[in-house]
């Protein structure tokens, strides 16, 4: 099992901002990039076949949070995980589990494992 920690979101890249496409589409790009330098830092490998992507969101703070908005908030960073793996990120199967715990600036904990496969 492969496991990272990658920085929260940006709040542009919430379902729920409505902020200008512009903006939305250069914090996106900018995620997308510093998720993919991460992982390629840290030197992870895909896994063969199908992968279990597994995601617990750790706040900035004790706000409540819908897990489908969460996901959204991160496709970026599961797009550059995908990049820095060489994968489509169509293999992933996605967990998501969003911590009571907080920390300054929030956090994105990603566990990457080969998903058993189904007799």
């Amino acid at each position: 099992m492969t496991e990272l920690t990658l920085p929260w979101p940006p709040a542009a890249c919430s379902p729920n901002a409505r902020v200008h496409w512009a903006r939305k589409s250069k914090a996106a790009r900018s995620y997308r990039s510093a998720c993919h330098l991460l992982a390629k830092q840290a030197g992870i490998k895909a896994p063969e076949g199908d992968a279990l992507l597994m995601l617990e969101f750790v706040p900035p703070d004790r706000r409540r949070r819908d897990d489908d908005n969460l996901l959204a908030m991160f496709k970026a960073g599961r797009d550059g995980l995908a990049d820095a793996l060489g994968i489509d990120d169509n293999v992933f199967a996605t967990q998501i589990r969003v911590s009571k715990e907080t920390t300054k600036g929030g956090a994105v904990r990603v566990r990457i494992q080969p998903q058993e496969q189904a007799a």
